[in-house]
């Protein structure tokens, strides 16, 4: 078992207006000594944005913005922005986030060259409603019956066929390097977190989406698997390079009688061939314990966004009860030794 050390609450609302209901969810950019903090801005009639913060070390906090760093600005996120990733390749850093319109939660992007001024490049995720995503993957008979969830759910509204009800894909995240030449981005299409891989973002066309999802198991990374996340899962971060192998850190949804419960876990995927997984923890990592990870505005919530290191210590950062952002520390060689122990039982 890894040793986890929670060390609470490190940012919390506050009176201003853009995130006097939560301020979650963090991405994490590490520069040195200083870690960056994108979060989730909730404010009071629940629109998004993303607020920024700044730490010296893992823990302190000596900057933080008084006002969105990023906000809603077109159709497609006109109910909020949030959940930002942030990778640096070539010189550039991408912003993948969710943006939200009041019906879709779709994945877009953002670039920057300094990590204050993003341009964003708009939705790349597939724009694609759920009928014509049920014809796509139908012909895979191997999926997880919830790959086809929330068609059912849509038809039995009857608005499967909308056109501006589009695929719930989130979670967007890039590798911090390309592989093999390409860019290698998760995502997440209910109910686990799939890879795709593209030379330029130029080619995340219709086309391109149609026959990925024609052959979308073949780009499963994770599927739900054990109790702690049976009912779906998702990407928190960008993973780790290692010798071993690429670190993930996830988070898994369970079904409880008092509702849905959020956990913390970690696999391992192989290197060249991240849709390969060598082991994941057959137990979280952590779960909600603390006070303020029970009770928010979501009970029973920890979400983990980001990470730092520092030598072998690996700072965790995550949103706790859909309000605070938390940071739980753990040792990296200690984690990469069980999840070592873990691959000869796959």
């Amino acid at each position: 078992m890894v040793k986890v050390e929670k060390h609470g609450i490190i940012l919390s609302p506050t009176n201003k207006i853009f995130e006097n209901k939560g301020t979650v969810n963090p991405g994490i950019y590490q520069d040195g000594d200083d870690v960056h903090l994108f979060y989730r801005a909730v404010q009071e009639d629940n629109l998004f944005s993303i607020g920024y913060a700044k730490a010296n070390g893992p823990l302190k906090i000596i900057e933080r913005l008084d006002r969105p760093l990023i906000s809603y600005e077109f159709d497609y996120e006109s109910q909020g922005v949030k959940d930002a990733t942030i990778v640096k390749i070539d010189g550039t850093y991408y912003n993948t986030y969710s943006a939200y319109d009041g019906i879709n939660i779709t994945g877009a992007l953002a670039t920057s060259k300094d990590l204050i001024h993003f341009e964003k490049k708009g939705i790349i995720t597939p724009k694609i409603n759920y009928l014509e995503y049920e014809r796509l993957v139908h012909s895979s008979k191997k999926l997880n019956p919830k790959y086809h969830q929330f068609y059912n759910l849509y038809a039995e509204m009857g608005v499967e066929e909308d056109e501006f009800r589009f695929l719930r894909d989130k979670d967007v995240v890039l590798f911090p390097k390309k592989i093999n030449g390409k860019f290698a981005m998760l995502h997440c299409i209910w109910p686990g977190i799939q890879i795709v891989y593209f030379d330029d973002f130029s080619e995340l066309t219709s086309a391109f989406w149609e026959d990925y999802l024609e052959n979308i198991y073949d780009y499963i990374v994770l599927d739900p698997k054990g109790i702690h996340e049976v009912n779906y899962i998702g990407v928190g971060g960008p993973p780790i390079e290692t010798d071993e192998g690429w670190i993930l850190i996830y988070y898994g949804v369970q079904e409880t009688t008092r509702g849905r419960k959020y956990h913390a876990n970690a696999a391992l995927l192989q290197i060249d061939k991240p849709e390969i997984e060598i082991s994941r923890l057959d137990t979280p990592l952590f779960s909600p314990t603390k006070d303020w990870e029970k009770k928010g505005h979501v009970e029973d919530v920890v979400f983990p966004s980001g990470h730092a290191l520092f030598d072998t210590e690996l700072f965790i950062y995550y949103g706790a009860g859909c309000t605070h952002t938390a940071v739980a520390k753990l040792d990296l060689e200690e984690l990469l030794l069980e999840l070592r122990k873990k691959a000869h039982k796959i």
